[in-house]
Order: C-alpha cells, then sequence, then structure tokens
C-alpha cells in the first residue's frame, strides 16, 4: 500500500488563475479555462470533450500567456494536465505572466 510518504512531489508551487485558451491536439480544438499554472506546467478545464492521450503534444493558446507547446501528462473528466515543452520564448511567456498579473501588492503605509 502507498503512503503519503511515498507518493511524488510536484516539482513547481502552482498558483490558481482564470485564463481562457484553446487547446489544439492533432485536428481537434477546444476551448478551455486555466485553473492553474506554474512554472513547470498547467491544469486546464476543456470546454468539449477532445481525443487526448498521456504523452501527446498539444499548444495552447490565450491572450495572456502567448502560444505555448506542451505534453499531456493526464487528461480525467474534462480536465486536463500538462508539462510545457520549455523553450527560452515558453520560458519568457510564463515569467512575463507572474510578473505582470501575479506580482504581488505590497501596501502601502500612511501617516
Amino acid at each position: 500500500m502507498l503512503q503519503i510518504k511515498d507518493m511524488p512531489v510536484r516539482a513547481s508551487d502552482r498558483s490558481r488563475v482564470r485564463i481562457f485558451a484553446t487547446v489544439k491536439v492533432m485536428h481537434e480544438t477546444s476551448r478551455a479555462r486555466v485553473v492553474d499554472l506554474s512554472a513547470s506546467g498547467m491544469a486546464l478545464d476543456i470546454e468539449k470533450p477532445i481525443k487526448i492521450l498521456p504523452g501527446q503534444i498539444v499548444t495552447i493558446e490565450s491572450e495572456e500567456l502567448g502560444r505555448l507547446t506542451a505534453t499531456v501528462r493526464w487528461y480525467n473528466n474534462g480536465r486536463l494536465g500538462l508539462q510545457y515543452k520549455l523553450n527560452t520564448n515558453s520560458l519568457a511567456q510564463i515569467s512575463s505572466y507572474f510578473r505582470f498579473f501575479h506580482e504581488e501588492v505590497k501596501p502601502v503605509m500612511r501617516r
């Protein structure tokens, strides 16, 4: 029996987001909503069922993230887990998103 201490741990912390995107795999396309995002991958809720298998390469396009290529890690009940195929362009797009949209806002102290 597997114990919690034996389970794999995610490589990166994830942030909850609401980004609308389009997922393309082979000749199928579906609208989706990115629900969490990290430096190494993302999870999406797919609007309509499409044929996807772990290991397939998909393209994600969104206004906030631009165009990214990723590998399917899992697909279950309309939710899709992806790992980026990182190159310098993809890394810059993800870093830019976190810099501009997930900036930590520091409170201003008033006297």
